[in-house]
């Protein structure tokens, strides 16, 4: 899947393989740190290296350290110092300062091999879970999110990090976007979409208009909107955008996606054709409040007007509504 990465799950390979394996989470930063709390780093008792927690700055320090782990069995938060130099080496404007927490896996007291698999197969299914380790005694668990509600805000935010000395590492699973309309706009969309982390799909019954000559090696579905949208099922990590413009198409997937979960749900037209298209979901049955929930015209008012202008709008709103969890409607 797009965007999800694979770090946990490639330390089980290695201790599977008789390698050992250490695991480096960032779980605190001040400053203009280079990766963000929750970002990980796997390594392999053979010194391989899967994922980052600085984007090259500390690296090699958390490798000693993983090293010295995998000996004496002792989980450790480290602390490090980017001076500007190394942020400006990885793209930073200036320095800041990072916390690392190194496990190493099945050793001593780091986290056990089954409870990394128990991890891994709510990523994979996939689940909201978060890892939650207790700093001042090392002891830590696995938590769905529909059993955390003491975490519930981290999840909707998907923001990783302390409350007191519990370190609280949100899994959530990959953000997706249904593209319903494959028009100009959704060229330019799903590819900012996916350079944003997302797994887009373009849904459109017309075949000559979601061609893979129009949109090379996007997932396309041909299904009419309603259907497609089901059989893919909508949740809270998931992003509706309705393009096509025309009510047979676009009308069918709004009122599903009102029905859902969705984070966000986007209609292009104007206020003018916002206008009839409330007046049809209110008499198909739904509510002034349900109806309140698209957001139309889409995108945020920076004044766009070309299909990749649109296309930025459309991104710019959807990570306030992401990042901003108080924004949603």
């Amino acid at each position: 899947m797009a965007g999800y990465d694979q770090i946990v799950e490639q330390a089980l390979e290695w201790v599977a393989a008789g390698k050992g394996a250490v695991l480096a989470t960032v779980v605190q930063t001040w400053g203009s740190a280079p990766r963000g709390v929750g970002s990980q780093l796997a390594i392999s008792g053979e010194t391989e290296l899967a994922g980052s927690v600085s984007g090259g700055c500390v690296e090699g320090a958390v490798v000693e350290e993983a090293m010295e782990a995998l000996q004496d069995g002792q989980p450790r938060i480290l602390e490090y110092g980017v001076t500007n130099e190394e942020a400006f080496a990885v793209g930073l404007a200036c320095g800041g300062t990072i916390r690392v927490m190194v496990e190493p896996v099945g050793v001593g007291r780091g986290p056990s091999v089954e409870l990394l698999e128990q991890l891994a197969a709510a990523r994979k299914a996939p689940q909201a879970v978060a890892y939650v380790v207790d700093t001042a005694n090392w002891s830590r668990r696995v938590v769905l999110a529909e059993d955390a509600s003491e975490y519930g805000d981290r999840f909707v935010s998907d923001k990783s990090g302390f409350e007191g000395e519990t370190f609280v590492n949100i899994h959530n699973p990959p953000l997706r976007m249904m593209v319903v309309g494959a028009v100009h706009i959704a060229q330019p969309l799903v590819q900012m979409a996916r350079l944003a982390g997302y797994d887009p799909v373009v849904i459109d019954p017309r075949a000559a208009f979601a061609s893979e000559s129009r949109f090379p090696h996007e997932r396309l579905v041909h299904d009419w909107p309603d259907e497609a949208l089901q059989a893919e099922g909508l949740d809270a990590r998931c992003a509706v955008v309705t393009l096509s413009h025309d009510p047979k198409i676009d009308d069918p997937a709004i009122r599903v996606a009102l029905k859902s979960d969705v984070f966000y749900l986007g209609c292009l037209g104007s206020s003018r054709t916002h206008a009839k298209r409330v007046a049809r979901l209110q008499e198909a049955g739904f509510s002034v409040g349900e109806i309140a929930k698209i957001h139309a015209p889409v995108g945020a008012d920076i004044g766009a007007k070309t299909p990749a202008e649109i296309a930025v709008s459309i991104m710019a709103e959807i990570t306030e509504r992401l990042r901003r969890p108080e924004t949603r409607r």
